[in-house]
């Protein structure tokens, strides 16, 4: 391997030696508050967003590992994305982790390990590596969910967790296996390349890449793979659940837009028929069950189910045509959706982890009731957040929806306009549910009279994230070019 590789994956092996770092010396200092492994934690995602973001802004493409692995645009985005998302979780929960003995080097050094699972995940361009990225990212995931090791409640969301987990990770890998047969390489460029070619057998590449596919929509949590997202992300600790709805859905994307795009390509006419299913089928139960939901993580689980449906019509509405310029402004929204939804989660769960106390989890949402008399700003925040999942203007979610929208309907196929239109409906239908939290922060009687309190630092980002939603809902044309730079400068 020559320099220039080792420059390549340089982010990483420092993620890797940090981790390595930070779970030595949790082991070494006597610090019951965890002061040094917190801060050297964020020192560390805070310098691999830096690097990653500086990359970005080089532009260009570098291979590593053998040409296993791509620091591309896409890569460096989405990584610096993934790493943020980490800094700003592990900064909210500290409270709520303090108060449950959560907060010990396993969080940080298992947090640290998740994301670079991700980015292996995010930037693999070989079958091997992307599936050593899964495994690393689930294996850190399942023993985070597990943390809690006296609360019966997180070990059953971890062994649903696990089971699943291993279950999805079996189909792709037996799609994988299939598509390896038919084209003979592990290389994404060199199935590109053979598919291209219209010479293999079309039964056993349409046979695997159903495998591929439901793989797929396992880790989106998309339905009718869905079955574990409700109970795992009520099960798990809010911090926790916290980490598994926002890095691991970018990974997602990525390995989607990897595998789909960059090497299936030419069975695009295949694979968007069975994205546009599964996207409908999540906009369903993802939006209706949630409407009887009370518990607020359930909730959000399923509205979690119904946003990946959105994101997954913004994939499959990447047309195949001519030089290419649909298909990236459709995986350019699908990127946008996938980002913004991760930062609106983040505030959302954020708010679910404030309302916490000690014994008790906030997980109701009748804990929401009269918000906004006891402290009226983060009730403002929690109804720009809810507003944006719901796709109500003037907030980021109603330019991501749209972005979407549009894709569809430019395709001029009256398929696309019709799954439009059934999608914008089944929007409608959903915005019950959150505008039942505002009723409830707004209107009802509130439960306890005591203002919430919360440490500088988290009061900040937390006011940060609100802004930001609606800051980029008036003003979304930058985050919108850095992702079609991402894309087209990727698939180019």
């Amino acid at each position: 391997m020559n320099p220039m590789n080792y420059m390549a994956a340089g982010p990483e092996i420092l993620l890797l030696c940090a981790a390595l770092l930070i779970a030595m010396v949790d082991l070494w200092v006597t610090d019951p508050a965890r002061r040094v492994t917190y801060y050297l934690t964020q020192l560390t995602l805070a310098a691999y967003a830096a690097l990653h973001f500086v990359a970005f802004g080089q532009g260009g493409t570098q291979l590593a590992l053998q040409g296993m692995f791509s620091a591309d645009p896409m890569t460096h985005l989405l990584c610096a994305v993934s790493a943020l998302a980490v800094f700003a979780v592990l900064l909210l929960s500290r409270p709520y982790a303090q108060a449950r003995e959560l907060f010990k080097g396993e969080l940080f050094t298992l947090s640290l390990f998740m994301l670079l699972g991700v980015a292996i995940m995010v930037g693999a361009t070989h079958f091997l590596a992307i599936y050593l990225g899964l495994e690393l990212m689930s294996l850190s995931l399942y023993a985070l969910v597990a943390l809690r090791r006296d609360h019966a409640v997180s070990t059953e969301a971890a062994m649903k967790y696990f089971v699943l987990g291993a279950l999805a990770s079996g189909f792709l890998l037996y799609g994988l296996s299939m598509v390896y047969g038919a084209t003979g390489s592990l290389h994404i460029d060199k199935v590109f390349a053979a598919v291209s070619s219209n010479t293999l057998n079309p039964g056993v590449m349409v046979f695997g890449l159903v495998f591929v596919v439901a793989g797929l929509a396992f880790k989106l949590g998309a339905a009718p793979f869905h079955m574990w997202v409700p109970d795992v992300y009520q099960g798990a600790p809010t911090a926790v659940t916290l980490l598994i709805g926002t890095a691991p859905k970018l990974a997602a994307f990525a390995i989607s837009i990897r595998l789909l795009v960059e090497g299936l390509l030419g069975l695009a006419f295949d694979w968007q028929q069975m994205l546009l299913v599964l996207s409908v089928v999540s906009l369903i139960i993802g939006n209706i069950v949630a409407i009887a939901q009370t518990n607020i993580k359930r909730m959000l689980a399923y509205s979690t189910i119904a946003q990946m449906g959105f994101m997954l019509l913004g994939l499959a509405s990447g047309v195949v045509d001519e030089g290419g310029l649909h298909r990236f402004n459709a995986y350019s929204s699908a990127l946008f959706y996938a980002v913004t939804y991760v930062m609106t989660t983040i505030g959302s769960f954020a708010m679910v982890m404030l309302l916490a106390r000690q014994g008790h989890e906030a997980e109701q949402l009748q804990d929401f009731a009269g918000l906004a008399q006891r402290s009226p700003w983060y009730a403002l925040v929690m109804t720009l957040l809810m507003l944006s999942l719901a796709g109500i203007p003037p907030t980021v979610g109603f330019y991501a929806k749209m972005a979407v929208l549009q894709a569809l309907v430019v395709t001029g196929q009256s398929l696309y306009i019709g799954i439009a239109v059934v999608a914008v409906v089944l929007s409608l239908i959903g915005a019950y549910y959150y505008l039942r939290v505002i009723k409830t922060m707004w209107f009802d009687a509130p439960v306890e009279r005591q203002a919430l309190q919360a440490p500088a630092d988290v009061r900040a980002l937390l006011s940060l994230n609100g802004i930001a939603v609606l800051a980029l809902g008036i003003l979304p044309g930058g985050l919108m070019a850095w992702c079609t730079q991402a894309i087209v400068k990727t698939l180019s």
